[in-house]
């Protein structure tokens, strides 16, 4: 990647959602909380204690097998699609497999080069500040999700401000995720919705 010397590099976990142009589909807007329901149930069935193998990996062999991370990588773009058609930024069902207007980047880290070996185990401590702040943005988030709903269900379209809101907090999210629990960076994530 170039980048000039003024240039911050891209962070190592990227999002970008579509913005749905046009009529929005008032009928799966109003009832979204229970359609989402078997989804969820799918995401549920899926463990999600992968974080300790992944800190035990890097800490006593200095590897992130590519294997482990593709997993992670497929688990995390899928649940935020999920997230992403509950938070109504999208009116497509999620897809198990298909990307659809939900893009997530996460590099993969050269683990014995760019990863602190001793780091993931003081991460959660480092990330207190992010989760602090991003508890009271979610809900926030959710009170903007409300005023999209009825938005959408009295007009048919839902407000780009509030849309680039949820998904500026679904990206802080992904960057504090990709620090904290994936682990494929050791670079501090911004306190930043960009």
């Amino acid at each position: 990647m170039m980048t000039s010397p003024t240039s911050v590099p891209a962070y190592a976990a990227r999002l970008a959602i579509a913005f749905q142009e046009g009529p929005r589909n008032r009928l799966t807007t109003l009832f979204r909380i229970l359609l989402v329901i078997p989804i969820v149930v799918v995401l549920a069935l899926v463990p999600t204690v992968f974080n300790l193998p992944t800190v035990l990996m890097i800490l006593f062999r200095q590897k992130y097998p590519r294997w482990w991370f593709d997993f992670n990588f497929q688990l995390t773009r899928f649940t935020t699609r999920v997230i992403s058609y509950l938070g109504l930024l999208r009116d497509e069902y999620p897809s198990t497999d298909e990307e659809q207007a939900v893009h997530v980047e996460i590099d993969y880290p050269d683990a014995a080069r760019d990863l602190n070996r001793w780091l993931p185990l003081v991460k959660w401590l480092l990330a207190i500040p992010h989760y602090i702040l991003l508890i009271i943005l979610t809900v926030a988030a959710v009170v903007a999700v409300v005023i999209a709903w009825f938005a959408i269900l009295f007009t048919g379209s839902g407000p780009r401000g509030l849309s680039d809101f949820v998904q500026g907090v679904l990206r802080w999210w992904l960057r504090v995720d990709a620090y904290m629990f994936l682990l494929v960076t050791d670079r501090y994530p911004p306190f930043s919705l960009k």
